[in-house]
């Protein structure tokens, strides 16, 4: 038997905020490995040189600046942020995006190896970052499916616990309040379907430092009565929404890999999404895919007819199937091998 690969997986959403997506890919990364005989992974240890094989790093502040600097282990980076990401999302990062992305440029450059959640960010990376494309590997996210699986006697429970009728149609999105994700889309969807449920999963976990916080908590407080945002909640409490919703929607203006369209997969909803050309090459035509004007007709038709919405179910299975985390830690358990 082959000796066994000690990886330190870090991500600084660990000591820090979390209810964003990047934490959830490292968490299912790490789980996913964990369940693996073949590999030790030790979680952060962030003011340690731990001795290892690989420093598997998701995010890039202060004390990952620590354990990239360590000799010794190989540096694999994975690519969950690229320039663009920060723009509607931070504070202010149209003005200092340039010295954003001279760090980048500096961090990524610095692994072994780095991996790219999509073949846009992988073009990203060599053209703008330019990182050399032999150290670029595109390496999609991934979760454990099985998590997410709903029953109807899940979806009746959750509902139960959720306090939404059985006969209630629910439209669900998911992620960060900042412009970049167009909850205002989701308002508009809201109001020109008042007889339809909507609910967003998710806050300002990063609060005032958060693109145009203002902007964004009057977003919430004028919303609809048949819309609700959750705020943060913890992820094991994401599971519940998943399980209660009909659809699920995103309409955010840029994305690398969401971990929440993977989530909606594993939980069997039809996805509606912007057509954006980052998805071409990981959801394709397995989600709907809407420009602005298109959504409410979409989530419409889903409603109404039975047969294109056993249609779109069929093709979130192709999703689900195409990003289980169980394949995926063998590809890199195979990746952490070939650079040790």
């Amino acid at each position: 038997m082959s000796k066994k690969i000690i990886v330190n997986m870090v991500s600084e959403s660990d000591i820090s905020v979390q209810g964003h997506g990047v934490h959830t890919a490292y968490d299912e990364m790490a789980s996913a490995l964990e369940r693996r005989d073949d590999v030790t992974v030790i979680r952060g240890k962030f003011n340690e040189e731990i001795d290892c094989d690989v420093i598997h790093l998701h995010t890039f502040g202060t004390a990952a600046w620590r354990k990239m600097a360590q000799d010794g282990p190989k540096k694999v980076v994975s690519a969950h942020v690229v320039p663009a990401s920060l723009v509607g999302s931070i504070i202010l990062a149209k003005y200092w995006l340039f010295a954003a992305r001279i760090f980048m440029r500096w961090f990524y450059n610095r692994a072994d190896k780095v991996l790219a959640v999509s073949k846009t960010v992988a073009e990203t990376l060599h053209e703008e970052l330019y990182v050399p494309k032999s150290k670029i590997e595109v390496f999609y996210n991934t979760i454990d499916m099985r998590q997410y699986a709903t029953t109807d006697a899940k979806k009746t429970a959750a509902r139960k616990k959720l306090a939404i009728r059985n006969g209630d149609f629910v439209v669900l999105g998911n992620g960060q309040v900042q412009p970049r994700k167009r909850l205002d889309i989701f308002i508009k969807m809201a109001q020109a379907l008042p007889d339809v449920t909507f609910i967003w999963v998710g806050g300002i976990p990063f609060k005032h430092l958060g693109a145009e916080y203002a902007n964004m908590q009057q977003l919430i407080s004028d919303a609809p009565d048949n819309l609700k945002v959750t705020g943060v909640i913890p992820h094991d409490d994401v599971f519940d929404y998943f399980a209660a919703a009909d659809i699920f929607c995103l309409p955010a203006e840029q994305e690398n890999h969401p971990m929440c369209v993977l989530e909606a997969a594993g939980a069997g909803l039809p996805i509606v999404l912007r057509d954006i050309p980052e998805y071409d090459d990981t959801f394709g035509t397995d989600a709907l895919r809407c420009r602005d004007d298109e959504f409410v007709e979409v989530v419409s038709k889903l409603r109404e007819d039975k047969s294109f919405y056993n249609q779109q179910q069929v093709k979130t299975q192709a999703i689900a199937k195409r990003f289980d985390s169980s394949a995926a830690a063998t590809k890199l358990v195979k990746l952490y091998r070939q650079l040790v």
